[in-house]
């Protein structure tokens, strides 16, 4: 084999020689892999596209991936408690009721670590602080109010969104107040909220949350926030919130099952698409900055409509059902836990999610930044 660069010639020189015809040796074409033996001999498909040529190899797949994911779509999903120890949930594998003074901010800075900065709270409150209206939802130095001051003193950029309802709040264990006969009572549930939102703006919140799926809420709650000078803090609306049978570990986390009946008069029929559109109307209508789909992959032609119907950002809502299905598949060696929640949330992504609301958040950015813990 010739070098010529190694025989001292300059560029000149060396195009020169390759026009004399003096070419450098280079490997050879390598010959043809050979098929099985007994693969039939066929004439080639007429075909003018062929889409696996985009697919041979994992540079070429990389190239032309369309969805990309990052720590900074999660929104990581936090159980806080008044206690000083954390407690595993044992329908949640890896999930604890955090103690507000030291596991929750521990847990916020190891996420931190790996890029997710932005938390969503939710409190276990004590049987004794519920009531039939919820009060204790609005007390300036409740549970939710103290950990956010604590968190935004020790980490002033954290993005902290939080839940308005009043169902960890109520004796009934539903989203609003509940009247005699079993009605929720929409206005006036409504009027507790607002001063829920504001009693969690004034401790800090980036974005309130309303997830109670009252009619009107969002416009009064913006209403409400504007009035008190919070017109910086964002609301992210629980626009499409299905009354789903995934939500069983979530209620056992908070100890907040209703204590009769159902949520079926408030939130969404699970066989309704086109209704997702009268909520997400009236939601940007009133002020909704970020529309929330809730639970997600089983509904992610909703996300995609909502995506495809709005200019606003898209938020899914992976919530604990399916948290839990991967882990037990993963216990149980049925699948692999890692590979499937990485496609899951990467087709939350696809179907047109901006953000994600997720119990991997921590697992699946640690996983992202080719960390094993």
């Amino acid at each position: 084999m010739v070098h010529l660069k190694k025989l001292g010639l300059n560029d000149a020189e060396c195009e020169a020689a390759v026009v004399a015809g003096n070419v450098p040796e280079a490997p050879p074409v390598p010959p043809r892999p050979a098929a099985p033996a007994g693969t039939p001999a066929v004439p080639s498909l007429p075909l003018s596209r062929r889409p696996r040529r985009n697919r041979k190899s994992p540079a070429m797949r990389a190239s032309f991936q369309e969805t990309s994911i990052s720590p900074a779509n999660f929104v990581y999903p936090l159980f806080i408690h008044e206690g000083e120890e954390d407690t595993p949930i044992g329908a949640m594998p890896g999930c604890y009721r955090l103690g507000w003074r030291h596991g929750l901010v521990e847990e916020v800075a190891k996420a931190r670590d790996v890029g997710v900065n932005s938390i969503v709270l939710f409190p276990k409150v004590p049987d004794a602080l519920k009531s039939s209206t919820g009060d204790e939802a609005y007390n300036d130095n409740g549970l939710v109010p103290r950990a956010m001051r604590l968190l935004k003193d020790k980490y002033p950029d954290l993005v902290i969104y939080t839940d308005v309802a009043l169902d960890p709040y109520s004796s009934d264990g539903h989203d609003g107040i509940v009247r005699e006969d079993g009605v929720i009572m929409n206005d006036e549930t409504v009027y507790q909220l607002c001063k829920q939102a504001v009693s969690q703006a004034r401790a800090g919140a980036d974005v309130v949350s309303p997830s109670d799926m009252m009619d009107g809420r969002i416009g009064a709650i913006r209403k409400a926030l504007d009035a008190e000078g919070f017109q910086h803090v964002s609301i992210m609306s629980y626009t499409a919130k299905y009354a789903s049978s995934f939500y069983g570990p979530f209620r056992e986390a908070l100890e907040s099952n209703p204590r009769f009946g159902d949520k079926k008069t408030y939130q969404m029929n699970p066989a309704n698409y086109r209704e997702a559109l009268v909520e997400a109307h009236e939601d940007e209508s009133e002020g909704a900055d970020i529309l929330l789909v809730k639970p997600g992959l089983p509904y992610l032609d909703i996300i995609r409509l909502l995506r495809d119907k709005t200019p606003l950002p898209i938020a899914a809502y992976q919530v604990s059902g399916e948290y839990s299905m991967i882990k037990a598949g993963g216990v149980l060696k049925m699948i692999d836990e890692e590979r499937v929640m990485m496609e899951s949330l990467t087709c939350l992504r696809r179907a047109g999610a901006d953000i994600i609301l997720t119990y991997f958040a921590l697992q699946a950015a640690r996983c992202l930044c080719g960390e094993k813990r």
